[in-house]
């Protein structure tokens, strides 16, 4: 008898030493995530400014109860931790665009904490104030803690979605913002210099001091600035100032406009030199000058010098100032006499200019087209050349009067010249 209480005993013992880890399992009940959130490092922007928002996300929820040596299994998740978080910003209303898209941040215990940062762009017209942007905060929690779950090969856990917007708050802080009302370029043409007259206004709500004027090129823009800024002084809340810019347009650039950038350098109230948001305007260029023959083609006869004339047309939207034209002679065409000045040909106007031309006597009659260009100045008194165009001259032939001595016309001199002689002979006779 006594064997068989041993044997008892030694099983229950086994029971035991095998049912010891379930003993010391923690069991945690009641508690949720509790999330909040706030902004970090700079919370204060400018209009038109490029914006990165940093956001904390702190979870500091708390267990309601722990119990040790229940008989419980030990859970993989606490109720307080936040499962899965992801963050979203938007402007809610905002003079703001938000570029980032939400982002997960994984799984947030508590205490702890979490960072996200997010791109945005202030509008330009943003207005001087604060503004609330909502933070979106989607997570899932360990929610059936508090049911009992004996020991068990399985644990069937149930998670709660939860979603919780908190309002974040940033700043527009008061800048000079400009705008430029007007940029008038009237003698802007394409490969030549010329001046852009800008009129620019401080729309926003400070106001400048020592502020300086500054254009740049925009990317690849046909407009290239040569004198780039303008020293304006103060340049109060709705001041409004004109700045006058010499610049270069590309040979290449067509009737239209093109853009260049503006800003303004100043010292702000607290003394700090300040560059404000860039505003972008556009120029307008006109086509390169260029000039056509009008008249019809001049004539020239085989063998012989004319006088020739050629009347030449502005075809393009600006003056070109002491023009001076030249005509290139080709064989069977040659000329001594080349140039000819013009003086001021405004858009649209006409001009005449005249060539000696000389045409061989073996020159098949037809009309050419001789190469002809005008040099002139702009504007700014830079000399130009035009694009070679054309000038035509018909060579017609000899007339039959001009050619060698017909027969019949030789006889009839020789009559003459006899009758002459033969009336001279008869008067003198008569005088003895």
């Amino acid at each position: 008898m006594k064997y068989y209480y041993t044997v008892a005993l030694l099983i229950l013992a086994a029971v035991v030493c095998c049912c010891m880890p379930a003993l010391g399992a923690d069991k945690y009940l009641g508690g949720t995530p509790e999330i909040t959130a706030y902004l970090t490092g700079v919370n204060e922007f400018s209009p038109g400014q490029d914006a990165t928002i940093t956001v904390v996300i702190q979870n500091s929820g708390t267990n309601a109860a722990v119990f040790i040596d229940q008989s419980t299994l030990t859970r993989d998740d606490l109720p307080t931790t936040a499962k899965l978080v992801t963050a979203g910003l938007s402007s809610g209303g905002a003079p703001i665009n938000i570029t980032t898209d939400p982002q997960n941040l994984g799984d947030l215990q508590s205490p702890g904490m979490s960072t996200a940062s997010f791109t945005a762009k202030i509008t330009s017209d943003a207005t001087l104030g604060e503004y609330t942007i909502p933070l979106t905060v989607q997570y899932k929690y360990l929610s059936n803690s508090l049911a009992y779950q004996p020991t068990s090969e399985t644990i069937q856990d149930q998670y709660t979605p939860v979603t919780v917007t908190i309002p974040l708050t940033i700043k527009i802080k008061p800048v000079v913002q400009i705008a430029v009302l007007n940029a008038d370029a009237p003698d802007l043409v394409a490969g030549m210099e010329g001046y852009v007259n800008l009129t620019i206004k401080n729309i926003g709500y400070e106001d400048g001091k020592q502020a300086t004027v500054t254009i740049k090129r925009h990317g690849n823009s046909a407009v290239i600035p040569t004198d780039d800024n303008v020293y304006i002084g103060d340049f109060p809340r709705d001041g409004i100032v004109t700045c006058l810019y010499k610049v270069a347009v590309s040979s290449d650039a067509q009737q239209q406009s093109y853009p260049i950038d503006v800003d303004v350098t100043y010292t702000n109230a607290e003394g700090d030199t300040v560059t404000s948001v860039i505003d972008t305007v556009g120029v307008p260029v006109e086509n390169k000058l260029s000039f056509v023959v009008v008249s019809p083609p001049a004539v020239v006869t085989q063998g012989s010098t004319s006088v020739i004339t050629v009347v030449y047309q502005n075809a393009g939207s600006v003056t070109a100032n002491q023009a001076q034209a030249r005509l290139s002679a080709v064989d069977p065409l040659s000329s001594s006499d080349t140039n000819a000045y013009l003086g001021d040909i405004p858009p649209g106007g006409n001009v005449t200019a005249q060539y000696a031309i000389t045409a061989a006597s073996g020159a098949a009659p037809g009309t050419y087209a001789l190469d002809t260009e005008i040099r002139y100045r702009d504007a700014l008194d830079n000399s130009q050349i035009s694009d070679t165009f054309k000038a035509p001259v018909t060579v017609v032939a000899q007339p039959a009067s001009e050619g060698p001595l017909q027969l019949p016309a030789a006889l009839t001199l020789i009559v003459l010249v006899l009758i002459g002689a033969g009336y001279y002979v008869l008067v003198m006779r008569k005088k003895r």
